[in-house]
This record gives C-alpha cells, structure tokens and sequence, in this order.
C-alpha cells in the first residue's frame, strides 16, 4: 500500500522514533527540499544518459550524486548513515577533473545554453536552497561536518557539470550585460 493514513493529520514521523513532527517542521522541509533536488536530478541524469559522448561520463556523476543525496535524507531521518569524507573528496575531484578539461568561467554566466546544462544550473539554485533548509533543520537534527561540506560543494559541482553540458554540446554561454 502506498499510503498509512499516518500523515492525515499533518504529521509524520521519522526513522527509529515513535515522535511525530508537523510537516511543515524545518526538518521536513529540509527532507522535501533534499527530496525535490534529487528528483531533478533525476531528469538531468534521463537527459545526460542519452548524451553522454564526452570525456566525462555526466550520467555517471549525476547518478553517483543522487545516491550520495539518499544518505544525506537518511542522516537527516534519523537513520545511522552519514556522508564520509570520501564523499567530499570525490565530488571535489569532479568539479577538478571539470575545472582541468574546461578551464573556469571568469564571470557569471547566462543559464541555457543547453537544455541540460540549463537544467543543472536550475538544479544548481534547487541544491543551495536544500543546503540552506537543511542548515535551518540543524537545531532539530544534528548533521555530520562533512554532510554540511558535502552539501556546500555541491552547487559549485552542478555548476561545472552545466559548464562542461554547454561545453560538450558546443553551445556558446553568455555572461550578463549587467
């Protein structure tokens, strides 16, 4: 069954507790908020796997990065999972690797200059919205230093992989007029 019944009166409850939480808590909007950038991750990755030609293997990161994101949902549930070092350490090898292959963008740049790469900016502002509501959750849960490193990282890593999208396809970016 894909419903409890549970949440009917606007609670729910987290992982290895009996407590019920409002749902409009700051930590369940930190879960939703985590849960929504995964999901368009998931379309990102959809769009990346039928693209992916280029040097790095976009699905590839997209898919790793959403798995790493399920621990992070996990850790914030309650459940004995957190994101490791490693996982820092990783994703700053991507946006490296990226950095290396692509050089860096010396201004700001337009969003779309492809369908993915506008779709990872989108996603980019989607994850500094989920690292600023899983911040205002950590009075209700405390959060591993390296899940709240991981989550900083990660828009400076979608950022790339949009760069290296727009890069790869050979579109042409623009940097604002201002």
């Amino acid at each position: 069954m894909l419903f409890t019944r549970k949440g009917d009166d606007g609670t729910s409850g987290l992982f290895g507790t009996k407590d019920r939480l409002s749902k409009d808590s700051p930590l369940f909007e930190a879960l939703g908020t985590v849960d929504e950038l995964n999901s368009l991750l998931g379309v990102c990755f959809a769009i990346a796997h039928t693209q992916d030609t280029g040097t790095i293997s976009l699905a590839s990161i997209l898919h790793q990065i959403q798995e790493h994101l399920f621990i992070v949902q996990a850790e914030l549930a309650g459940a004995d999972k957190t994101i490791s070092h490693e996982h820092v350490v990783w994703l700053e090898g991507v946006s490296g690797d990226i950095e290396a292959l692509i050089g860096s963008p010396k201004t700001f740049l337009i969003a779309g200059g492809t369908e993915l790469s506008g779709l990872l900016d989108f996603t980019r502002a989607v994850s500094r919205r989920a690292e600023r509501r899983v911040i205002s959750a950590h009075h209700q849960k405390l959060i591993s230093s390296e899940t709240s490193i991981y989550l900083n990282r990660l828009s400076s890593v979608l950022y790339a992989l949009a760069r290296y999208a727009a890069w790869r396809a050979g579109a042409h970016e623009q940097a604002p007029s201002y």
